[in-house]
Formats: structure tokens, sequence, C-alpha cells
């Protein structure tokens, strides 16, 4: 969840004015130059440079107005980034579209009835569409060509050079447009000059996050520049990596420091993104203290069989001393027989616990209904895959064997303090 979050708007190292992300002003971009970008090109953790231009302005249309977050972007390479291109609305539940469909005798009453409820909702995808219309994939098969015939919404691209944007789908309702119209924007540019421009509306994006989606506004890279009087100028050049993990993005920026020229600055997805990894961090310690009420349990399981078994088989020991036997050799031979009782319990448990990953790595648990809307909206696949078999698995029985050696010392302890004449009356 947290990865999806972090590639889908920041990703995870940006190159930004050493000001930037303080005061985000215009004024505190820097020159995009192509040998810099090479050099960041070479490193060989670095797949792509992805060009942005992010400000704010005052947008119009007619007598409406708000104010908007206005991003310049490449848009064949924000592909590779945050996917915009899948956000792009699909289908639209307009009213006209819903009268038509009501019309349709074959459509259940179940439907229709939804109809009215789902009403001017837009989609990016037929599965949502279908979620939301509680069409099951039998009657989907039957109904949904229609439906998705009465609904299609045709969205058009943008491009360097040409002067259209894409509108979030809150903002398109709010300031009442659609394919076609033109926005309004203005606002300040570089240098306190003023901005300004209007530009035709070629698509509708829906963001899965409300408070993006209410004032979002996408422009060619080349036009937003232009719009805020800062040719070939950037508010961030995000790197996309072959290798995201902390140490790999830690490495990337200590080689890439002495690329970076004054007065720019690397910065990681973290200092980006302060509010995320304090609720990782939450996340983090409420699965520590989870892991630590099992491994409690786990423990009182373990000491509770040594307890009875050490209690039931008193009268055991006790004739075993009498008739000869050294109470270490005893010892010794209750601390095998528990530990092959143990690790083979280990081993049983792991055996089980592979066959149930290796099969969830080849069937993920695939989500429905209400819990797939949730992953939907949030612009995730609603899936949730298994970890791989890797050291934290083998950690695990580490510490299960630690439970059982510890569970040995209430065992030997009795022993060595038994009471022949006590045991033996047990």
């Amino acid at each position: 969840m947290f990865k999806n979050v972090i590639e889908s708007y920041t990703g995870y190292i940006q190159v930004q004015d050493k000001d930037f992300w303080e005061e985000k002003i215009v004024d505190n971009t820097f020159t995009f130059d192509p040998e810099f970008n090479r050099k960041i090109m070479d490193d060989e953790n670095v797949m792509a440079t992805i060009p942005r231009f992010e400000s704010f302005a005052l947008a119009s249309s007619g007598p409406k107005t708000k104010g908007v977050m206005v991003m310049g972007i490449d848009p064949e390479k924000e592909v590779s980034l945050s996917g915009i291109h899948n956000k792009l609305v699909r289908y639209r539940l307009t009213p006209e579209a819903v009268k038509n469909i009501q019309s349709e005798g074959r459509i259940p009453g179940k439907v229709r009835r939804l109809l009215d409820l789902h009403e001017n909702n837009s989609y990016t995808n037929r599965g949502r569409l279908q979620l939301d219309l509680g069409l099951s994939d039998k009657d989907a098969g039957k109904i949904m060509p229609f439906i998705e015939k009465e609904t299609r919404f045709e969205n058009g691209r943008i491009s360097s050079g040409n002067p259209g944007a894409w509108v979030g789908d809150n903002l398109s309702r709010y300031l009442e447009l659609n394919i076609g119209d033109t926005i309004v924007l203005i606002g300040q540019g570089y240098h306190a000059t003023t901005s300004a421009g209007k530009y035709e509306i070629k698509g509708i994006i829906k963001q899965p996050i409300p408070d993006i989606d209410n004032k979002i506004v996408y422009l060619p890279l080349d036009i937003c520049q232009d719009l805020y009087n800062a040719p070939g100028n950037l508010t961030s050049l995000t790197l996309q990596l072959k290798d995201n993990s902390d140490k790999a993005v830690e490495k990337t920026i200590e080689r890439l420091a002495s690329v970076i020229p004054d007065p720019n600055r690397l910065i990681d997805w973290k200092a980006m993104n302060e509010v995320l990894v304090s609720q990782l961090d939450a996340d983090n310690k409420s699965g520590m203290i989870m892991i630590g009420i099992l491994y409690l349990v786990i423990a009182f399981g373990v000491f509770g069989t040594v307890l009875m078994m050490t209690a039931e088989r008193r009268r055991e020991f006790g004739v075993l001393v009498a008739i000869g036997m050294q109470k270490k050799k005893l010892a010794s031979i209750i601390s095998l027989e528990m530990l092959y009782i143990g690790f083979l319990g280990i081993l049983a448990g792991s055996a089980m616990a592979i066959i149930i990953i290796l099969y969830g790595l080849n069937h993920p648990i695939v989500f429905k209904g209400e819990f797939a809307k949730m992953f939907e909206d949030y612009g995730m696949e609603p899936i949730m895959a298994f970890q791989g078999i890797d050291f934290y698995f083998l950690w695990q029985m580490f510490i299960v064997g630690i439970m059982v050696l510890t569970a040995l010392i209430y065992p030997v302890r009795k022993i060595f303090g038994l009471k022949v004449v006590d045991a033996l009356k047990a």
C-alpha cells in the first residue's frame, strides 16, 4: 500500500532546488540541463527520469472559480511513474445514460435501483462499474456490453506543444466542464510575472485521493512552463529506480551527490512523505506488539506442556533415581526427549507453512465486493499477495526454538531438586 502511494506521486528520489520543498513557489525552480540528466541516467540504479513542473493557479469557467494545483508533465514519461493514462475516465453514469439503460427491458430491478444511487459517478475501469451495479459475472456477459455502450466516455490526449488540459473528475463537476470546454488559469509566474492562459479540456482524470481529484489540472510540460514564464525550468526531476529498497535508495543518493550541482539537491521519499513515514512506523510498531502477544501465547503453550509432562512423570523420575540412575543422566535424557519433540514440531509446522506459502504465491487472495471497491479506490488491484520464504521466515523458527530451550530449564531444575521419597509417593 505504501509503495503504491509513493510510486503514484513523489517517486523514491527527486532532484529539486534546495529551497523548493520548504517554499513551493515558481522562483524555487531549476533549469533542466540535458548533460546533467545524462549523468544521472548513467547511474546503475536509474531507469528513467520524469520531469515535472508544479504550481498553483486560480481556475475559472464562466462565473465559477477555484484554486487548483497545476502540474506540468511529460505525458509519455509520466506513464512509467504514476500510470496517469489508467486514471482517465472511461465510463460515466450521466442522467441521460441512466435513463436509457433503465428503459431497456432486460435490466434487473436491483440494477435499476443501483443506477439511481450511482447516477453521475465516473469510472476508470469496467470492473468497478460492474461492481457498483451489483452484476454477477454471469449476468455481466449479457448486460454489460449495452451498459458500456451507453456510459462510454471518450477522453482525448494531451501532448507536448498542444495547449490542452486534463482535469480532475470532481473539479470538472464543480466548474461544470466537459470535453471540448475551456478552462482559464490565472496565477503568478517566474519572478513575479503574471501567468494567464486558457486551455481546451481534452480529458477527465479520476484520482483515487479525493483531495487531489478536487483540484488537479494537468498540462503538457512545455505548455505549463510557458504559462508560468519559466521555459526550460522544472520544480522536480523524479528518478525511476530499478531497486527501490531503502538501502538501494541511500546508496543511489550517495553516488549521485557529486553529480548534482548547487543549488540543487536530492531528496528521498521519506523526506517528502513525513506523514506516510509516521503511518508506516505506527503500522510496524503495532505489528510488533501483535507478534509479541503471539510469541507470549506460544511461550505459555510450550511451558504449559512441559509443566504438565513434568508433573505427570514425577513418580517415574523418582523410581529411576531410586534404582540407581544418576540425576545428571536423567536430566540429559529428558532434555533430548523434549528437544526432539520441540524441533519435530517446529519442522512439521514449517513444512505445513511452506506448502501454504508456495500455494499462496501462485494463487493470491482476490477480494470481491466491498473489499475490492476499497482497494480500487486507492488505485490498487484487489489482491493480497503472499510474501516469499526469506530470512524473516527462518527467524520465526529460531525464536520458537529459543522458547523450547528456555522451557527445558524447568524440568532440569525439578530433576536435580528431586526428593526420591516424596516423588515415590506422588
